[in-house]
């Protein structure tokens, strides 16, 4: 009888330890795995403390060209719902309050406003010395439905000494929205590294117990916000398209109503 081929494993007991020593490694290589550096490939701002995380963001924010903010924003026991695209020379998008929308666009200092006959419908009447008239045009001025028929639809320029003009060049203005914004109470902690939207972050929130607000960094790229709770129920926000232009200009002559020096009250 020819000799049995031979074997790595001659007899039971080394194929014993054999078999242990393997497993031991693959034990090995779990727990060294386990220990990977979970920031490997990241920006590194999930290495720092909170409040260093938090004023890199801020830093972020301050050098961005464009953002999109959507979401809902309490002021005031009011809330608005924004779908805004900012950046430094301008803004447009839409805004929500009271169940009624309108648009809003802002080219340079030239800052128009949009709703349809029934958001005109609500407002308090004419302003005084308002004409109705299209783009320069003079016209006298009427009840509200006729104001809400002739400017629904139709951009308004809003005059830069209307009481309503600060306020809603705000929603427009991405410094000084983002910069009244990015703000939490208390002393920041790190927290989780949630996935928003597709985006891997790192979490702040404003005390242990996040009363004070929640920021949600970005580890990939630059350190911008992704999304914003903020303290007291105030409202939470989606940042996203950050440095990402878009077009801005302003409303064709034939979209929009010239009011006069003030717009009826929104």
């Amino acid at each position: 009888m020819p000799p049995s081929p031979a074997s790595p494993f001659p007899s039971g007991r080394p194929r014993g330890r054999a078999t242990a020593a393997v497993a031991l490694c693959a034990g090995l290589a779990v727990a060294l795995s386990g220990c990977a550096d979970p920031d490997e490939g990241t920006n590194g701002v999930g290495r720092l403390e909170a409040g260093a995380i938090e004023q890199k963001a801020r830093t972020a924010v301050g050098a961005a060209t464009a953002v999109r903010v959507t979401g809902a924003l309490v002021t005031q026991g009011q809330t608005y719902r924004l779908d805004m695209r900012l950046k430094k020379d301008g803004g447009q998008g839409s805004v929500t309050a009271r169940s009624t929308t309108f648009a809003l666009l802002r080219v340079g200092d030239a800052l128009f406003l949009k709703g349809s006959e029934d958001f005109w419908g609500q407002a308090a009447g004419p302003g005084p010395g308002a004409s109705a008239g299209a783009s320069g045009s003079s016209g006298s001025s009427g009840s509200s439905a006729d104001v809400a028929g002739k400017l629904g639809g139709k951009y308004v320029k809003v005059p830069s000494g209307d009481p309503a003009y600060r306020q809603l060049r705000g929603f427009t203005d991405l410094g000084a929205l983002l910069d009244g914004l990015i703000t939490l109470d208390g002393e920041p902690v790190k927290g989780e590294r949630p996935t928003v939207h597709g985006v891997q972050t790192v979490e702040i929130t404003g005390g242990e117990d996040a009363k004070g607000g929640r920021l949600d960094v970005s580890l990939h790229g630059a350190p911008y916000p992704v999304r914003l709770e903020r303290a007291g129920g105030a409202g939470t926000l989606t940042l996203d398209d950050w440095g990402k232009d878009f077009p801005l200009k302003a409303p064709a002559k034939d979209e929009t109503v010239d009011y006069g020096s003030a717009i009826p009250r929104t």
